[in-house]
């Protein structure tokens, strides 16, 4: 399985909102809308680096429960296969790709779709995958019943996944 990390060229990747104090990443989130108005990332509510971090401790929450080794604080964040869409994100877009084959599977997670409406409470349409975390082998099952969002929304005119996220909660494999 091919994993995609999207990125701004300028500031490189895996550089991590989560890995700053709070201060710091409000204070960074404020420069990407100051400096880069008409990128995705630059059109994040005011509480996002909040919601960001309790987000994060679901997951973190959750895949402890499923046995799952967390060697960082705050995951890397890629999803499965190449999604356009992301690449509007970022001004001068760039994406790595990452075979799962050389990462350690026991450190890697999975939302249907991104872990923001995953697990928030303003998305309740019922969709089995809502508020569940996944492992590899679990993922695999629920892509193989849904599909890989990114080819049957694209738009997302049926909903907030456009993506499978995967979350890696290791630098093994990732920082070369």
């Amino acid at each position: 399985m091919l994993l995609y990390h999207y990125f701004d060229k300028k500031t490189g990747p895996f550089r991590n909102l989560s890995d700053l104090s709070e201060e710091e990443a409000k204070k960074l989130l404020l420069t990407i809308k100051a400096e880069k108005p008409e990128t995705m990332c630059a059109k994040r509510q005011d509480s996002y680096i909040a919601d960001r971090r309790r987000f994060e401790e679901i997951l973190r929450t959750e895949f402890r429960k499923k046995g799952g080794k967390i060697e960082r604080e705050a995951p890397h964040y890629l999803v499965i296969g190449e999604c356009p869409w992301l690449q509007s994100w970022f001004e001068d877009c760039d994406h790595i790709v990452i075979d799962t084959a050389d990462l350690d599977l026991s450190t890697v997670s999975f939302t249907y779709g991104d872990s923001h409406p995953t697990f928030s409470d303003r998305v309740n349409d019922g969709k089995e995958y809502r508020k569940k975390l996944y492992t590899y082998d679990e993922i695999i099952g629920v892509i193989k019943k849904y599909g890989l969002p990114q080819d049957w929304n694209p738009d997302g005119e049926y909903g907030p996944e456009r993506y499978v996220e995967a979350h890696v909660w290791s630098d093994r494999g990732i920082k070369k």
